[in-house]
């Protein structure tokens, strides 16, 4: 039975063969590394990884897909000692605990509609992760990219991002690549999991608190969005004027917010 794509898992299946084959090479993997893929979907990336050599854990939370993958796959699930198939929620999953050591690659076609959130939670194991390259929605790939001054399109996800990690866009995927094919663009991205910090942060759930509220409140100087984490003498201390908007700072100067007085 065909498999109906579900709107509420953002389900996309890449059919392109030339594009798949593409980020297949921008993974390059091979024999004796492991990698995670997320939402392995109908399988258009997994077969063409596990002929790398490498050792696959796919992450699959729709039951369908899973139940379809075993009936259309038997002997790769009883007899290939180098694929493991997880049923679980990629927002929920342990990733060093599915992949079973310390240093794996985390690949996927993100669902558009938890894109964001899980590439905050993929966060939590980035000393594990020699990289990422993932599928995204243009739009999202941007906002990782983006630098202070570039308007709407720099936030909380470019900051974040770019504090843990190098971000390199690498294509583009055009909407006729997916069936059904989405009404957006899409782009392919590598993370690189940053070996030192670019800036240090003394406390990292104050950085953060403190970029969310930032950027929660964009419109804003940061004098008003930070009132319930610092006051303006103590931003002034920090170097930043108090006048700015978040989309002015740079990741030093958010750096320099969330030290002032955890020294």
């Amino acid at each position: 039975m065909k498999h109906k794509p579900r709107k509420r898992f953002g389900q996309n299946f890449l059919v392109d063969q030339t594009i798949i084959q593409r980020i297949v090479d921008s993974i390059n993997t091979g024999p004796g590394q492991t990698v995670v893929e997320i939402g392995p979907g109908q399988g258009a990336l997994t077969m063409p990884l596990l002929a790398t050599g490498c050792d696959l854990h796919v992450v699959e939370i729709d039951r369908d897909l899973v139940t379809q993958f075993r009936l259309n796959n038997p002997v790769l699930l009883h007899d290939e000692h180098r694929f493991f198939l997880h049923e679980a929620d990629a927002l929920r999953a342990d990733f060093r605990e599915i992949a079973g050591v310390d240093n794996f690659k985390l690949v996927g076609n993100l669902p558009y509609n938890i894109s964001t959130p899980l590439i905050f939670h993929t966060f939590n194991w980035r000393k594990q992760i020699s990289e990422m390259i993932f599928m995204l929605q243009k739009e999202v790939v941007e906002r990782m990219a983006a630098s202070a001054g570039d308007g709407k399109t720099y936030g909380r996800l470019s900051v974040m991002t770019q504090y843990y990690c190098k971000v390199e866009p690498l294509f583009m995927v055009p909407p006729g690549a997916f069936f059904p094919s989405p009404k957006v663009e899409s782009s392919i991205v590598r993370l690189i999991p940053h070996q030192t910090l670019p800036v240090k942060v003394n406390d990292e759930d104050r950085f953060d608190k403190i970029v969310k509220a930032a950027f929660g409140m964009r419109r804003k100087t940061l004098r008003n969005a930070l009132k319930l984490l610092l006051d303006s003498d103590e931003i002034v201390a920090a170097g930043i004027e108090p006048s700015s908007r978040a989309e002015q700072l740079t990741l030093e100067e958010f750096a320099a917010l969330a030290n002032y007085q955890t020294q």
